[in-house]
């Protein structure tokens, strides 16, 4: 460690139980860096992080702050206090509080007479310079926010700390926001790059990466598998520090193909009088995707479809089941094990006589672990136990596994990393070469090549509809204002 690194990360280890999260772990992060941190699900990346901000300590090793060796005491307050703040892909905003509610639990320091007003103004300034055009109030709920708007202030919050903030720790934090807000985001840390803070950026979004981080260092297994210099380094080569190859460019693409003779799974109700708007259309094998910028009524469509016994507007044929967008909220049953949150759908599947059978649950589980790669030490352990990411793969699966005709898809790819985004995509086409279907909103404009057509959203309602090969990121951002 020199002098002036801000962080110096010597050899730590971190084990739970019997499984060995991290193993010998060594780097140092600059002033003013911008660190980027790659790798698949289970790598290690959260944990470390975890560590950097006191959540829990290492099992071996050590780590410093500003050339000091941190004990036993250093928690997350302790952390806070030395300038370290991280925003985390799972969101750690209370619903129920207002958004000006929210930055008092985390800065204490708005109290006294006038305390929502100021922190409101805090808020609402952080919000202006870094996402312009935001929506975002701060007398509102953050349960009413849209999952990007959360996104937003759950970052605002962080940079909230001001000149205290020193290292700045960002977790997927564009996994629920849309390319327009992505992009906002990072112009704002290519701006203070090389600045007071330094930052921790950890995305599976690897083009992302290349166009922020001054280095790279790529996890693998709770190791450093290499590192490079941004402007150096290349998306094949971080893939292959991963232990993945890349995919060839535009082998995913959705060949054009005539469905206009297949059954209709989803259709629209014209009522007497009704003005004629656009409204989608899905055919049996079909995908179909949602884009736009986020928030403007692509999950209020999918919730709509998904609760379709109370949807005027369009008729339904087939069974329907959905990958919630914010897992946290709307995916996971918590208590639960993994094995009883993959297999709630099928139960049909695994009774003998009515009863359910542990055998058959831990076959059809087992069978999705292997093919999607969730890491797990077992899959007995309870559903909070995985990363963001592979919890992410257990509602695909769960979904897969049903023998739902349609399946709808809130951007289900978030926080998934590389390799099983292309796992993820083979069995959408491989489901849809068998006759399934899927609705598909995502906030990553590269997925869009996988669905044969697109609708574009615009304030609650579709205003562009186009062939998937057609659907550039030109083409969506026209029809996106």
């Amino acid at each position: 460690m020199t002098r002036s690194d801000v962080v110096e990360i010597n050899g730590v280890g971190k084990t739970f139980g019997a499984m060995r999260a991290l193993a010998d772990v060594s780097l140092t992060i600059a002033p003013g860096e911008c660190l980027g941190l790659v790798g698949h699900n289970g790598a290690g990346k959260s944990t470390l992080m975890n560590i950097l901000t006191g959540i829990f300590p290492p099992t071996s090793g050590t780590f410093s702050l500003n050339g000091q060796v941190q004990g036993a005491d250093y928690d997350v307050h302790a952390a806070n206090a030395r300038g370290v703040w991280a925003v985390f892909q799972e969101l750690s905003l209370c619903l129920n509080l207002t958004v000006a509610e929210n930055l008092r639990v985390f800065h204490p320091e708005f109290r006294g007479w006038g305390w929502r007003k100021r922190a409101g103004d805090a808020i609402t300034a952080i919000l202006d310079r870094i996402f312009p055009g935001h929506r975002v109030k701060p007398n509102r709920r953050v349960e009413t926010l849209t999952l990007g708007q959360r996104q937003t202030v759950e970052i605002t919050k962080a940079f909230a700390a001001g000149d205290g903030l020193r290292l700045l720790i960002l977790d997927e934090p564009t996994s629920a926001l849309d390319y327009h807000t992505a992009r906002q985001l990072l112009d704002h840390l290519n701006q203070i790059k090389g600045g007071s803070v330094s930052i921790v950026y950890i995305s599976h979004m690897l083009d992302e990466v290349l166009a922020t981080a001054d280095r790279i260092v790529v996890m693998r297994d709770g190791r450093v598998a290499g590192e490079a210099k941004g402007g150096e380094a290349t998306r094949e080569r971080l893939i292959e520090l991963m232990g993945g190859k890349a995919e060839a460019a535009g082998s995913g693409d959705a060949p054009r193909r005539d469905l206009s003779g297949r059954p209709l799974l989803i259709s629209p109700r014209r009522r007497a009088g009704e003005p004629e708007g656009r409204r989608i259309e899905l055919r049996e094998g079909e995908v179909i995707g949602l884009a736009g910028l986020a928030g403007h009524g692509q999950t209020e469509l999918l919730i709509d479809l998904f609760d379709w016994r109370k949807n005027p507007d369009y008729g339904i044929r087939g069974p329907l089941t959905f990958i919630p967008g914010d897992r946290q909220r709307d995916g996971n049953f918590p208590l639960w094990s993994i094995i009883n949150n993959l297999t709630i759908l099928v139960y049909p599947k695994v009774r003998r006589r009515r009863i359910i059978d542990p055998a058959l649950e831990r076959g059809i589980s087992g069978r999705w672990r292997d093919a999607i790669d969730i890491k797990v030490a077992s899959l007995q352990d309870n559903i909070m136990s995985l990363s963001g990411g592979n919890q992410q793969k257990v509602l695909f699966a769960r979904c897969l596994e049903s023998p739902a005709r349609a399946i709808l898809m809130d951007d289900p790819t978030r926080g998934v990393d590389v390799g099983t985004k292309e796992i993820i995509y083979r069995l959408i086409r491989e489901e849809r070469d068998r006759g399934r279907s899927f609705v598909w909103y995502t906030t990553e404009m590269g997925e869009l090549r996988h669905c044969d057509r697109v609708y574009v959203f615009r304030n609650g309602a579709i205003a562009a509809e186009m062939p998937g090969a057609e659907a550039t990121e030109a083409a969506i951002l026209r029809s996106s204002f």
